[in-house]
């Protein structure tokens, strides 16, 4: 899309594809290969993929971004702007399940407003009694979000409403995110790393981040990780992002609960009935105990 300001002639796309500090910027099919202008890192802000930008350019591989527009959210990891969805793999087994870094996971997505996919992957590994701990698991988190179970063979079935989205694919490093984008689109031939048995944990492989144009959607492939740090959340706003707790706390007591010691709180009433599961309500406890734990950060 072409913009006239002021006599100049800027263009408008979106960035799909950043590497070494170049960003690729799609305008109607057409790739232009961009830089950061110097005054961005003045102001310490940096283009991410996914980004609507203006920039100007002489050709399709001299070009400079003027303008970052709004974005709707971002992430720090993967660093990724404007996301509507996001793929989030999960080894049943190899490495061992995690409900603690699922749950994580969760909290930072619904904390910047993108739409959970839940996919376990590896279940071809498990045992007939393993199978049937891990699907009560799934139909726990089925109530909340949508879920798959599957081997790495397996195909995501993105439905007819995920249509024209920005997409993430996250997870652990070694669930298998690269093996399933090969076959989303097996053109792509993502590297793809082993599982290391001994630190049950996965090797680094993915070392660009790109919106790549799978099935209607663009979707990321990104790092994986063994870990989320729960910054910039209060404590006060944490229940908030336990869809499942919401129903149950408006008939809390105190309208301030947060559920933990308070009296005649409906969350912990829910998770002693069952209506809540009990390893959802154990992983918010600790989240906000190692909020409580944060040191305050003062901007400078």
């Amino acid at each position: 899309m072409k913009i006239e300001r002021q006599g100049d002639l800027l263009l408008r796309g979106q960035i799909r594809q950043s590497l070494s500090g170049y960003y690729d910027v799609a305008i109607e099919g057409v790739t232009y290969r961009t830089r950061a202008r110097g005054n961005f890192r003045k102001k310490g802000e940096a283009p991410l993929v996914g980004d609507w930008v203006e920039f100007k350019a002489e050709n399709q591989n001299e070009g400079y971004i003027l303008k970052i527009e709004q974005r709707k959210n971002e992430l720090v990891r993967p660093p990724v702007a404007n996301i509507d969805y996001a793929i989030v793999v999960t080894a049943c087994k190899e490495p061992k399940f995690s409900s603690n870094l699922l749950d994580r996971q969760l909290v930072m997505l619904e904390k910047n407003g993108i739409k959970p996919l839940l996919f376990f992957s590896k279940a071809d590994l498990l045992t007939a009694e393993e199978t049937m701990r891990m699907e009560q698991v799934i139909a726990a988190y089925q109530k909340i979000y949508d879920c798959q179970l599957g081997a790495l063979d397996s195909d995501v079935v993105l439905t007819e409403k995920v249509q024209q989205k920005v997409i993430v694919v996250m997870g652990q490093t070694g669930a298998g995110k690269s093996t399933l984008l090969n076959n989303l689109k097996p053109e792509l031939a993502l590297e793809t790393g082993e599982v290391s048995k001994a630190l049950s944990r996965g090797k680094h492989t993915t070392r660009k981040v790109t919106l790549l144009p799978i099935k209607n959607n663009l979707i990321a492939d990104t790092p994986g990780f063994s870990s989320f740090d729960l910054l910039e959340i209060k404590k006060e706003e944490l229940a908030r992002y336990f869809p499942e707790f919401q129903n149950f706390a408006i008939g809390c007591k105190f309208r301030s609960c947060i559920h933990l010691n308070e009296p005649d709180c409906k969350v912990k009433e829910a998770v002693m009935n069952g209506e809540i599961q009990t390893s959802r309500y154990e992983n918010y406890q600790q989240f906000q105990e190692e909020i409580s734990k944060q040191k305050i950060k003062y901007r400078k």
